[in-house]
Protein backbone atom coordinates (compact mmCIF):
# COMPACT_ATOMS: atom_id res chain seq x y z
CA UNK A 1 0.00 0.00 0.00
CA UNK A 2 1.39 3.76 -0.95
CA UNK A 3 0.77 5.87 1.98
CA UNK A 4 0.92 9.68 1.75
CA UNK A 5 3.90 11.58 3.58
CA UNK A 6 2.54 14.35 4.99
CA UNK A 7 5.68 15.62 6.03
CA UNK A 8 7.65 15.26 3.19
CA UNK A 9 7.64 18.74 2.13
CA UNK A 10 8.56 20.50 5.49
CA UNK A 11 11.44 17.30 5.39
CA UNK A 12 12.88 18.21 2.12
CA UNK A 13 12.79 21.76 2.38
CA UNK A 14 14.43 21.48 6.06
CA UNK A 15 16.89 19.37 4.32
CA UNK A 16 17.73 22.40 1.49
CA UNK A 17 18.06 24.66 4.63
CA UNK A 18 20.77 22.57 5.69
CA UNK A 19 22.74 22.76 2.20
CA UNK A 20 22.54 26.53 2.10
CA UNK A 21 25.90 28.09 2.58
CA UNK A 22 26.27 30.33 5.67
CA UNK A 23 29.44 32.39 5.09
CA UNK A 24 30.84 33.83 1.90
CA UNK A 25 33.24 31.31 0.38
CA UNK A 26 36.41 33.29 -0.23
CA UNK A 27 36.65 33.42 -4.55
CA UNK A 28 38.97 35.39 -6.79
CA UNK A 29 37.66 35.94 -9.84
CA UNK A 30 40.10 35.19 -13.23
CA UNK A 31 37.96 37.01 -15.80
CA UNK A 32 34.21 38.17 -16.18
CA UNK A 33 32.88 33.76 -15.24
CA UNK A 34 31.09 35.85 -11.92
CA UNK A 35 29.09 38.45 -14.49
CA UNK A 36 28.29 35.79 -16.60
CA UNK A 37 27.24 33.17 -14.37
CA UNK A 38 24.75 35.74 -12.46
CA UNK A 39 23.51 36.76 -16.20
CA UNK A 40 22.84 33.00 -16.80
CA UNK A 41 20.94 32.29 -13.48
CA UNK A 42 18.52 35.79 -14.05
CA UNK A 43 18.22 34.64 -17.53
CA UNK A 44 16.94 30.90 -15.82
CA UNK A 45 19.87 29.36 -18.26
CA UNK A 46 21.63 26.33 -17.11
CA UNK A 47 25.43 26.42 -16.66
CA UNK A 48 28.12 24.02 -17.94
CA UNK A 49 32.01 24.60 -15.97
CA UNK A 50 34.96 23.37 -18.24
CA UNK A 51 38.03 23.08 -16.24
CA UNK A 52 40.88 21.41 -14.94
CA UNK A 53 40.78 19.67 -11.76
CA UNK A 54 41.14 21.91 -9.21
CA UNK A 55 41.08 25.22 -10.96
CA UNK A 56 38.16 26.28 -8.43
CA UNK A 57 35.24 25.02 -10.64
CA UNK A 58 33.09 24.24 -7.43
CA UNK A 59 34.19 26.96 -5.37
CA UNK A 60 32.59 29.43 -8.13
CA UNK A 61 29.47 27.33 -7.90
CA UNK A 62 29.67 27.51 -3.99
CA UNK A 63 30.13 31.43 -3.93
CA UNK A 64 27.38 32.37 -6.86
CA UNK A 65 25.25 30.11 -4.07
CA UNK A 66 25.98 32.41 -1.72
CA UNK A 67 25.61 35.34 -3.26
CA UNK A 68 21.96 34.21 -4.67
CA UNK A 69 21.58 32.87 -1.25
CA UNK A 70 20.62 29.79 -2.63
CA UNK A 71 20.96 26.29 -1.41
CA UNK A 72 23.17 24.11 -3.13
CA UNK A 73 22.49 20.35 -3.74
CA UNK A 74 26.01 19.07 -5.40
CA UNK A 75 26.28 15.52 -6.32
CA UNK A 76 29.59 13.97 -7.08
CA UNK A 77 28.39 11.67 -10.91
CA UNK A 78 30.21 8.39 -11.19
CA UNK A 79 29.42 5.65 -13.29
CA UNK A 80 26.92 3.76 -11.21
CA UNK A 81 24.71 6.98 -10.92
CA UNK A 82 20.79 6.13 -11.68
CA UNK A 83 18.35 8.25 -13.10
CA UNK A 84 17.02 7.17 -9.77
CA UNK A 85 19.38 8.40 -7.69
CA UNK A 86 19.13 11.79 -9.18
CA UNK A 87 14.72 12.02 -9.24
CA UNK A 88 14.11 9.52 -6.71
CA UNK A 89 12.29 6.43 -5.65
CA UNK A 90 9.77 4.26 -3.70
CA UNK A 91 10.75 3.34 -0.12
CA UNK A 92 9.33 0.71 1.84
CA UNK A 93 9.10 0.79 6.08
CA UNK A 94 6.95 -0.51 8.83
CA UNK A 95 3.99 1.49 7.56
CA UNK A 96 4.16 0.52 3.66
CA UNK A 97 5.47 2.36 0.85
CA UNK A 98 6.05 5.59 0.50
CA UNK A 99 8.09 8.33 -2.13
CA UNK A 100 11.35 9.83 -1.32
CA UNK A 101 12.41 12.77 -3.60
CA UNK A 102 16.19 12.40 -5.28
CA UNK A 103 18.37 15.52 -4.85
CA UNK A 104 17.68 16.54 -8.16
CA UNK A 105 13.99 16.31 -7.66
CA UNK A 106 14.17 18.66 -4.34
CA UNK A 107 16.16 21.60 -6.17
CA UNK A 108 13.02 21.52 -9.20
CA UNK A 109 10.77 21.60 -6.23
CA UNK A 110 12.12 23.92 -3.82
CA UNK A 111 14.57 26.56 -5.94
CA UNK A 112 18.16 25.47 -5.16
CA UNK A 113 21.21 25.18 -7.65
CA UNK A 114 21.76 22.01 -8.22
CA UNK A 115 25.22 21.20 -9.28
CA UNK A 116 26.50 17.92 -11.36
CA UNK A 117 30.18 17.70 -10.31
CA UNK A 118 32.20 15.70 -13.20
CA UNK A 119 28.59 15.10 -15.21
CA UNK A 120 30.32 13.20 -18.22
CA UNK A 121 31.52 10.59 -15.57
CA UNK A 122 28.00 9.44 -15.41
CA UNK A 123 26.54 7.50 -18.06
CA UNK A 124 24.66 8.96 -20.80
CA UNK A 125 21.09 7.25 -20.05
CA UNK A 126 21.33 8.78 -17.02
CA UNK A 127 22.08 12.89 -17.75
CA UNK A 128 19.45 12.88 -19.96
CA UNK A 129 16.76 12.63 -17.41
CA UNK A 130 18.28 16.54 -17.23
CA UNK A 131 17.39 16.95 -21.27
CA UNK A 132 13.46 19.09 -19.94
CA UNK A 133 15.18 20.97 -17.20
CA UNK A 134 18.26 22.41 -19.45
CA UNK A 135 15.30 24.14 -22.35
CA UNK A 136 12.68 26.14 -22.42
CA UNK A 137 10.04 24.12 -20.85
CA UNK A 138 12.11 24.09 -17.01
CA UNK A 139 10.37 21.16 -16.29
CA UNK A 140 11.02 17.05 -14.71
CA UNK A 141 9.33 14.01 -15.44
CA UNK A 142 8.69 11.73 -12.92
CA UNK A 143 7.57 8.65 -14.45
CA UNK A 144 7.05 6.34 -11.58
CA UNK A 145 4.24 8.94 -10.36
CA UNK A 146 3.15 10.12 -13.47
CA UNK A 147 3.92 13.19 -12.34
CA UNK A 148 5.62 16.22 -14.65
CA UNK A 149 7.21 18.97 -11.79
CA UNK A 150 7.21 22.41 -13.18
CA UNK A 151 10.67 23.77 -11.85
CA UNK A 152 10.93 26.57 -8.84
CA UNK A 153 11.69 30.10 -10.51
CA UNK A 154 14.75 29.89 -8.89
CA UNK A 155 15.92 26.42 -9.82
CA UNK A 156 19.23 26.33 -11.54
CA UNK A 157 21.37 23.51 -12.98
CA UNK A 158 25.02 23.53 -13.12
CA UNK A 159 27.23 21.11 -14.53
CA UNK A 160 30.76 20.05 -14.51
CA UNK A 161 33.76 18.45 -16.28
CA UNK A 162 37.28 18.31 -17.05
CA UNK A 163 37.77 18.25 -20.90
CA UNK A 164 41.12 17.10 -20.47
CA UNK A 165 40.17 13.70 -19.03
CA UNK A 166 37.21 13.40 -21.82
CA UNK A 167 37.46 10.24 -24.39
CA UNK A 168 35.19 8.67 -26.42
CA UNK A 169 33.61 6.25 -24.07
CA UNK A 170 32.74 9.56 -21.45
CA UNK A 171 31.62 12.47 -23.35
CA UNK A 172 29.15 14.43 -23.29
CA UNK A 173 26.74 14.23 -26.31
CA UNK A 174 25.91 16.98 -28.62
CA UNK A 175 22.33 17.11 -27.65
CA UNK A 176 23.59 17.31 -23.97
CA UNK A 177 26.16 20.05 -24.56
CA UNK A 178 24.29 22.45 -27.03
CA UNK A 179 21.02 22.97 -23.86
CA UNK A 180 24.27 25.33 -21.72
CA UNK A 181 25.89 28.40 -22.05
CA UNK A 182 29.24 27.19 -21.38
CA UNK A 183 32.38 28.75 -19.18
CA UNK A 184 35.95 28.10 -20.23
CA UNK A 185 37.73 28.34 -16.51
CA UNK A 186 41.69 27.85 -16.30
CA UNK A 187 44.35 28.31 -13.95
CA UNK A 188 44.59 31.80 -12.45
CA UNK A 189 47.19 34.24 -13.96
CA UNK A 190 50.48 34.10 -11.36
CA UNK A 191 49.35 37.38 -9.33
CA UNK A 192 45.51 36.21 -8.51
CA UNK A 193 47.15 32.74 -8.34
CA UNK A 194 49.36 33.39 -5.44
CA UNK A 195 46.39 35.56 -3.34
CA UNK A 196 44.52 32.92 -3.68
CA UNK A 197 47.11 30.44 -2.17
CA UNK A 198 48.40 32.91 0.67
CA UNK A 199 44.79 33.67 1.42
CA UNK A 200 43.56 30.15 1.52
CA UNK A 201 46.66 28.44 2.69
CA UNK A 202 46.88 30.94 5.63
CA UNK A 203 51.30 31.62 3.99
CA UNK A 204 52.42 34.72 3.49
CA UNK A 205 52.97 36.05 -0.71
CA UNK A 206 56.51 35.22 -0.89
CA UNK A 207 56.23 31.37 -0.37
CA UNK A 208 52.69 31.30 -1.77
CA UNK A 209 54.43 33.04 -4.69
CA UNK A 210 57.42 29.85 -5.17
CA UNK A 211 54.68 27.29 -5.05
CA UNK A 212 53.07 29.17 -8.17
CA UNK A 213 56.19 28.71 -9.86
CA UNK A 214 56.55 25.48 -8.92
CA UNK A 215 52.97 25.04 -9.91
CA UNK A 216 53.14 26.64 -13.32
CA UNK A 217 56.73 24.74 -14.65
CA UNK A 218 54.70 21.53 -14.18
CA UNK A 219 51.62 23.00 -16.38
CA UNK A 220 54.23 23.60 -18.95
CA UNK A 221 55.47 19.52 -19.39
CA UNK A 222 53.66 17.46 -21.93
CA UNK A 223 54.38 13.96 -21.03
CA UNK A 224 52.27 10.87 -20.75
CA UNK A 225 53.64 10.12 -17.02
CA UNK A 226 51.92 13.78 -16.01
CA UNK A 227 49.24 14.67 -18.14
CA UNK A 228 48.05 17.50 -16.09
CA UNK A 229 50.08 19.60 -14.17
CA UNK A 230 49.71 20.92 -10.46
CA UNK A 231 46.32 22.43 -9.70
CA UNK A 232 45.58 25.02 -7.51
CA UNK A 233 43.88 22.88 -4.74
CA UNK A 234 47.20 21.09 -4.54
CA UNK A 235 49.34 24.30 -3.86
CA UNK A 236 46.69 25.41 -0.93
CA UNK A 237 47.19 22.19 0.80
CA UNK A 238 50.48 22.58 0.66
CA UNK A 239 50.69 25.95 1.99
CA UNK A 240 48.67 24.62 4.71
CA UNK A 241 50.58 21.90 5.53
CA UNK A 242 53.52 24.98 5.70
CA UNK A 243 51.67 27.21 7.54
CA UNK A 244 50.97 24.23 10.36
CA UNK A 245 54.69 24.19 10.68
CA UNK A 246 56.07 21.53 8.05
CA UNK A 247 58.95 22.01 6.21
CA UNK A 248 58.73 23.72 2.51
CA UNK A 249 59.99 20.49 0.84
CA UNK A 250 58.35 17.92 2.60
CA UNK A 251 55.13 19.84 2.12
CA UNK A 252 55.66 20.09 -2.00
CA UNK A 253 56.24 16.21 -1.81
CA UNK A 254 53.27 14.64 -0.12
CA UNK A 255 50.74 17.79 -1.21
CA UNK A 256 52.04 17.61 -5.42
CA UNK A 257 54.30 15.47 -6.02
CA UNK A 258 53.33 12.56 -4.49
CA UNK A 259 49.85 12.67 -5.96
CA UNK A 260 50.84 13.81 -9.67
CA UNK A 261 52.25 10.66 -10.47
CA UNK A 262 53.54 7.25 -9.02
CA UNK A 263 56.00 7.08 -12.57
CA UNK A 264 59.69 7.38 -10.55
CA UNK A 265 61.26 9.34 -13.46
CA UNK A 266 58.78 12.08 -13.13
CA UNK A 267 58.32 12.11 -8.95
CA UNK A 268 62.40 12.27 -9.52
CA UNK A 269 61.86 15.49 -12.10
CA UNK A 270 59.67 17.41 -9.51
CA UNK A 271 61.04 16.59 -6.95
CA UNK A 272 64.40 18.24 -8.26
CA UNK A 273 61.92 21.11 -8.92
CA UNK A 274 61.08 21.30 -5.51
CA UNK A 275 64.64 21.48 -4.06
CA UNK A 276 65.65 24.57 -6.56
CA UNK A 277 62.58 26.35 -5.80
CA UNK A 278 63.24 25.89 -2.03
CA UNK A 279 66.87 25.95 -1.20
Amino acid sequence: MTRPHATQAAQAQTSLDAWRIASRPWYEPAGDELECFEAASAARLPVMLKGPTGCGKTRLVEHVAWRLGRPLVTIACHEDLTASDLVGRYLLDGNGTYWQDGPLTQAVRHGAICYLDEVVEARQDTTVVIHPLTDARRVLPVDRRGELIAAHPDFMLVVSFNPHYQHVSKNLKPSTRQRFVALDLDWPDADAETRIVAHEGGIDAERAATLVAVARRTRGLDDVALPEGASTRMLVYAATLIARGMAEKAACRIAIVQPLTDDAAARDALLALVDSAFR
